[in-house]
């Protein structure tokens, strides 16, 4: 397959699934246990929010940008940076946005709206991942694009961009420029390109498979019946 029939598989698999495959449950074989679950920061924690869960997955490379407050002794980037990323990056893209902010402004600052938005779905983003609020929701419903943020807010102030494509942490999880960036109504979780294929061959084994149990555990009778079929001990003849 190719890389964008690979994402459009991809993008048809929920979160949790991905988890799974990529480090969750390391006795299974469909897992590629490619971190410790607990102690590395690769998926996001409660403080994200879905925006749109009605929405299906998305999937693409991460760009990251970390932005700050007005700072007059550096004011070489700005959104044009990103937007510039954004367009030199294999597509699709995520865009893994950090608020580098005290907490009274980041509590209230709508970050990343309507134009924002238009502008980098244009170049070929799917959906933004970040650890404050964004604001235009309404006005974004209907484009088909995707939010993962703390909460919604209506206005901001100032802010800056402090750099483009730096390894950020959002929300719990820690992601480099280029990994790839998984979300859907669950929250996100990140893993290297260099799995893409085979994430996305585990993943349907492992769907296939949670099918066949769980179409089994409805036969269930007992308890211990349901159980074991729910542990995979059992084979109903």
């Amino acid at each position: 397959m190719n890389t964008d029939e690979l994402f459009a598989k991809l993008q048809s698999i929920d979160t949790p699934t991905i988890t799974n495959v990529v480090a969750t449950y390391a006795s299974d074989k469909n897992c590629l246990g490619l971190y410790n679950p607990w102690t590395v920061n690769w998926y996001t924690d409660q403080t994200c929010r879905c925006i749109y869960p009605e929405l299906r997955p998305r999937a693409g490379y991460a760009v990251t940008v970390q932005y700050g407050m007005p700072d007059k002794n550096f004011t070489r980037l700005g959104f044009v940076d990103l937007l510039k990323a954004i367009e030199a990056s294999p597509k699709p893209v995520v865009v893994v946005m950090r608020q580098n902010l005290p907490p009274e402004i980041k509590n209230k600052n709508g970050l990343s709206g309507g134009n924002m938005t238009t502008a980098m779905q244009t170049l070929g983003c799917v959906g933004v991942v970040s650890d404050g609020p964004s604001r235009d929701m309404g006005d974004i419903r209907g484009m088909d694009f995707q939010y993962l943020l703390t909460g919604v807010c209506a206005g901001h102030g100032d802010f800056s961009v402090e750099a483009v494509n730096i390894p950020v942490s959002v929300c719990g999880m820690d992601v480099a420029p280029g990994e790839i960036v998984h979300m859907d109504e669950s929250g996100a979780c990140k893993f290297p390109a260099a799995y893409l294929d085979e994430v996305v061959k585990r993943s349907f084994a492992l769907l296939d498979k949670e099918a066949s149990r769980m179409e089994k555990m409805r036969t269930g009778k007992t308890a211990e019946e349901v159980f074991a079929y729910m542990s995979g001990f059992q084979e109903k003849g």
